[in-house]
């Protein structure tokens, strides 16, 4: 009796694995023909990277396959990305036939060079494919380096004129960096991550003003952004220069010294927080 139970645990094994490699190896064929289409274009030639495949995305996929909103697969699969899309054929008769109807019904989907990976699910004639650009943020070891970027971008945005919404600014001095403005920043950032929120007031009832003199920075002005998600120097800069506010912020021909920094948190909505301080002491 034994031994029967244990074959057949052998067998059901077996046969698990079987199912696996073959679902694994035609997700695999599925991935190379979407990035032909991808990378040949479907309207017209297109110069893109290919997507790459991605387990977790396939989970995502799946639960997508599921019903629902693709919204709904990301969360309860617990996956992050800054953006995604989703594509379904069912019923195609062959992959021939499938791949054209992908073609032909998601060809910008399939050639937008912002996503980078894919993720798919096959049960018959039915495929679901999710394509996403995944969430990942820095680390602190690149704090600096991202710091000193910001810093160059909103210098290059600062040395010509500009339109923030309905108001023009003519270009006006750089910024320098300043070590007490990215520490007011950090305490803020920290607090957004931590207790998982996105104002300017913090936790503790303090507004930037309040933060940067309990650092000990004596200042004449003093301005703040925020932002939430954004996971590089370029989009986070990009993402305040297309907002009216922020960008009159960037502009301000008060401002001398400013101070940037970043905290991320596994556990909160959108996984990184920004803070950026402008600022000039009084002399």
């Amino acid at each position: 009796m034994p031994l029967f139970a244990t074959r057949h645990i052998r067998l059901r094994t077996l046969a698990a694995l079987s199912l696996f490699l073959a679902t694994a190896s035609a997700n695999a064929a599925l991935v190379d023909d979407v990035n032909d289409i991808r990378i040949k274009g479907c309207r017209s030639r297109a110069t893109l990277a290919p997507l790459t495949s991605s387990r977790d995305l396939d989970a995502v996929a799946k639960e997508w396959a599921k019903g629902g909103r693709l919204s709904d697969a990301l969360e309860r699969t617990g996956y992050r990305a800054l953006s995604s899309a989703s594509m379904r054929i069912e019923g195609a008769p062959n992959q021939r036939a499938m791949l054209a109807a992908l073609a032909k019904n998601y060809c910008d989907t399939l050639t937008n060079p912002e996503f980078t990976t894919i993720g798919v699910s096959q049960k018959f004639a039915d495929v679901h494919i999710v394509i996403a650009l995944p969430f990942k943020a820095p680390t602190t070891r690149d704090a600096g380096a991202i710091a000193a970027e910001v810093l160059r971008l909103v210098n290059v945005a600062r040395g010509q004129p500009r339109r923030c919404g309905s108001k023009s600014f003519a270009a006006v001095p750089p910024l320098t960096a300043s070590a007490m403005l990215d520490r007011t920043a950090l305490i803020h950032a920290q607090d957004m991550a931590a207790k998982n929120f996105f104002e300017h007031q913090g936790s503790d009832g303090r507004t930037v003003a309040a933060r940067a003199t309990r650092v000990g920075y004596n200042w004449r002005s003093i301005g703040e952004n925020i932002a939430a998600g954004p996971t590089t120097a370029e989009i986070v800069v990009n993402g305040w220069l297309n907002s009216p506010g922020h960008c009159a912020n960037i502009m301000g021909q008060t401002f001398t010294e400013m101070g940037i920094a970043f905290a991320t948190s596994s556990k909160s909505d959108a996984g990184i927080y920004w803070a950026q301080v402008l600022g000039s002491p009084r002399i």
